[in-house]
């Protein structure tokens, strides 16, 4: 497994990292088997970064993660999130990047998984009335005290990049980036590649448009997150389906599947990019990774990009709600 560095002074991690997500049940129901069944997998691929959230699952995938650690120590770099949170009353979901709050939610999740540390500390969304300086500088005294290696932002803006960068190294940006999602090349991954800051490319097979069996929405759960995204509804998803029809048959083509393809783009967008697929397949994290062993070349790169040129989805890629905390940019 090809390894790349976190950040200018971070650890060397798998160019491939696993989205743990899926370990709470947003695309269907799972188990913690199944769940560590991945891990397993990921250690013997050479998977060594795994991402996860306060929030998936309102804890469980920390949780399910903590289990699998107490037993398998060592060999992970761990990622995890805070800042986002939910009132009580109403179910609505709002922003809390205040020292107070991260440094709790921090310690709770350091419990949950069992560890003193963690590698990777995001701020999940960023409150918006909230200097992003003086969140910079509550996650830098996390590093100072020993809780976090490092420390980013999911979904931010290349502005708010630069504006945290100023008061202190910014580890990794966490950003959607897919050959449907396109909006980091809007200036997110120069600004990255810029400021030696690795960007961290989450849900990088499109949700699943992008695997070799098409998604089905009779299959989807009640809590299935695409049930409301704007791509998985018709007429767009049935559009989707169709456009991205020609991409699945030249991976063929090249003796491949979508998915490696996919995730071996990617990997041709520079040396800082690390996609974290999520699954809870120890199969399909297989596959994922034989994206790691393609190399495209200049003619593959240029087919590419004509059967599925910028902007090719039909759909936003949230709704509104959905959207709600990310920045805009262009």
């Amino acid at each position: 497994m090809e390894h790349r560095r976190l950040g200018l002074s971070g650890p060397s991690v798998s160019a491939i990292g696993l989205g743990c997500w899926n370990f709470a049940g947003p695309y269907g129901p799972t188990t913690e088997q199944e769940s560590h069944e991945t891990l397993a997998a990921a250690r013997d691929l050479g998977v060594n970064l795994i991402d996860t959230a306060n929030v998936y699952g309102m804890g469980i995938s920390e949780t399910v993660i903590g289990n699998y650690l107490r037993h398998n120590p060592g060999h992970f770099r761990i990622a995890t999130k805070a800042g986002i949170r939910r009132d009580p009353a109403t179910g609505a979901r709002y922003f809390d990047n205040s020292a107070d709050h991260l440094r709790s939610e921090l310690e709770a999740s350091l419990k949950r998984l069992g560890v003193d540390h963690v590698d990777l500390f995001y701020v999940h969304r960023r409150e918006a009335d909230r200097p992003i300086e003086e969140v910079t500088g509550t996650l830098q005294r996390f590093i100072e005290e020993g809780k976090i290696g490092g420390f980013g932002f999911s979904e931010i803006a290349p502005s708010s990049l630069k504006l945290a960068h100023a008061v202190a190294p910014v580890t990794a940006v966490q950003s959607e980036y897919s050959l449907w999602t396109r909006q980091p090349e809007l200036g997110m991954v120069e600004a990255c590649s810029d400021l030696g800051v690795a960007l961290v490319a989450f849900c990088p097979l499109g949700r699943g448009i992008f695997a070799s069996k098409a998604p089905n929405p009779a299959s989807f759960g009640a809590a299935d997150f695409r049930s409301h995204n704007p791509r998985f509804v018709e007429p767009n998803l049935a559009r989707n389906i169709e456009a991205v029809a020609p991409f699945k048959a030249y991976a063929g083509d090249l003796g491949t599947t979508p998915v490696a393809l996919a995730i071996a783009w990617l990997l041709s967008r520079g040396s800082h990019v690390i996609p974290i697929p999520g699954t809870r397949s120890a199969i399909h994290l297989e596959e994922c990774v034989k994206g790691a062993e393609l190399r495209l070349g200049a003619t593959e790169l240029a087919e590419i990009g004509r059967i599925l040129p910028r902007g090719f989805a039909h759909g936003d890629r949230y709704s509104r709600e959905q959207s709600n905390g990310v920045e805009g940019y262009c």
